[in-house]
Order: C-alpha cells, then sequence, then structure tokens
C-alpha cells in the first residue's frame, strides 16, 4: 500500500483493477468502481473472472454505473424458457447472448475503452483461458458459466466453464502491466458462527469458500489495494435481493480505504 504522502502521484501512475467472481456479491466491484471514479481514479487495464468479467467488460465499455446495476437487475437469471435438458446445466447459457448484445452491440475486445482480459475454464483440457481479443460474448458468458446451474459454452473448438473453477482472482494479466493495483474480492472468508454453518448447503459453501480463498491468497496480497467486505459472505451467491446492497458495501470499503490515501 502506497503512503499516504506518496499519493499525490497515483491519479498520473497506471491503474490495474482486478475483480474476482463470487455471483451476486460482486456488485460490489460496481460499488468499487464509483468510489474510485469520486476520486478521479479510472483503471487502463482490467482482468476479470466469472461475474468479474462481467463487470469488467461493462466498465471496460464506458457503461455507467446506473446502467452496469440495471444489467444484473434485469438480464433473467431463471427464465423460465432458458431452462434446457439437452444441455449439462439448468439454463442454456447460450441463450443470453442476444440479452448481452444489447450492452455489446459491437461484440469485440477491440472496440472496448479499456484492456480487458477475461478467464474462463476450458473443461476437456483441464486448462484456464485469458482471452483478451476477438469476438467478446462468447468468452463473457463461458468465464460465468457457473456449473450445475449454467451450460457450458462452445468456443473456439472448445468447451468452457466459469473462471473461477480454475482461476477466481486473475491477477497475472495485470502484472507487469500496472503500476498500482487494486483488487475487490468478493469472494470472502470471515469468522461464521455455528449457526451459519447447520445444513449441508451452509457447510458446503463455507468449505468451497475457504479453499477457493486459499488458493488465491498470495495473489491478493500482492494487490496495492485490495476491497473485500466481510459482511459480503452473508450474500447468497444467487440472491439477487443482494444486490444493492453487495454495490454499498463494495462502495464504502473502497471509499474507507481511498480516504487514507486521499487525506
Amino acid at each position: 500500500m502506497l503512503e499516504p504522502e506518496s499519493n499525490i502521484s497515483l491519479r498520473s501512475k497506471k491503474i490495474g483493477l482486478v475483480l474476482s467472481g463470487g455471483g451476486v456479491r460482486g456488485m460490489a466491484h460496481i460499488g468499487v468502481i464509483k468510489a474510485l471514479q469520486e476520486f478521479g481514479l479510472e483503471a487502463e487495464i482490467v482482468a476479470g473472472s466469472s461475474v468479474g468479467a462481467l463487470v469488467g467488460a461493462l466498465y471496460a465499455n464506458n457503461t455507467s454505473i446506473t446502467d452496469m446495476i440495471r444489467f444484473f437487475k434485469e438480464t433473467p437469471l431463471f427464465k423460465y424458457n432458458f431452462f434446457t435438458i439437452a444441455k449439462p446445466g439448468l439454463l442454456d447459457t447460450d441463450r443470453y447472448e442476444n440479452v448481452f448484445r444489447n450492452y455489446f452491440p459491437k461484440n469485440s475486445f477491440e472496440e472496448l475503452k479499456r484492456d480487458l482480459y477475461v478467464v474462463a475454464t476450458d473443461l476437456e483440457k483441464g486448462e484456464e483461458l485469458f482471452v483478451n481479443r476477438g469476438e467478446l460474448i462468447k468468452p463473457l458468458l463461458a468465464s460465468a458459466a457457473l456449473p450445475p446451474v449454467f451450460s457450458p459454452v462452445s468456443y473456439n473448438g472448445g468447451l468452457y466453464a466459469d473462471g473461477g473453477i480454475m482461476n477466481n482472482f486473475p491477477l497475472e494479466p495485470v502484472l507487469g502491466k500496472a503500476d498500482f493495483i487494486i483488487g475487490s474480492n468478493v469472494s470472502i472468508v470471515s469468522k461464521l458462527d455455528k449457526k451459519h454453518l447447520k445444513n449441508s448447503i451452509q457447510l458446503t459453501g463455507r468449505v468451497t469458500g475457504l479453499m477457493i480463498y486459499a488458493i488465491n491468497r498470495e495473489k491478493i496480497r500482492q494487490c496495492d489495494m485490495v476491497v473485500e467486505p466481510k459482511a459480503l459472505e452473508h450474500i447468497g451467491i444467487l440472491d439477487r435481493k443482494g444486490i444493492e446492497k453487495a454495490y454499498m458495501l463494495g462502495y464504502e470499503n473502497a471509499i474507507e480505504q481511498l480516504k487514507v490515501l486521499f487525506p
């Protein structure tokens, strides 16, 4: 972390932004972006996984904060005619392509206003794939295709699913390309009371969260500034009612840290 007295030069530095996966909790990323804008800060390079890829793409496209929130509120999560029995997964991810075209009509990384990297998981090869060029919407859908809810996406001859399976905090593309790295991590691990571990769903969520955090902990520590509001853990990853709350948690936490950087 930069010392406060040195931060007068932060606005002149190349800022990198890393956005983790985490479902609805990823609305905190939008709050972080809002806080950065209020302090006159803009990232030039963005890397995202899963919901972080979606938020990152909207940001890289210069979408307003209001329209970012609208995207997630209005995009149908469990639309009845999106259900499928022909593909592995409850919902046919490909059916969301037309929804995404309303926000990304040019469907191209090169048309974005910021350098964007998204990560998806190659299910056949067992490898992660970073995408930064060419077609935009397919890699975005793949990066956010969380099994078993969403079906995998066919892309460039492979079958891809959620980027968070193998890389939930994609720091790699930003390292060496930014002077100051801001990480927004919404896959939170905080102390839980026994009352939050009463059933198998809660236990599975906790164990998965611990595994993801352990894998990415060292990368998170390499950031110059990290936003990870602990209260996010109490918002379900598919709980659309938590959109506004997650947004405000990200905003408030980022504001607190930026006030230290810019006293």
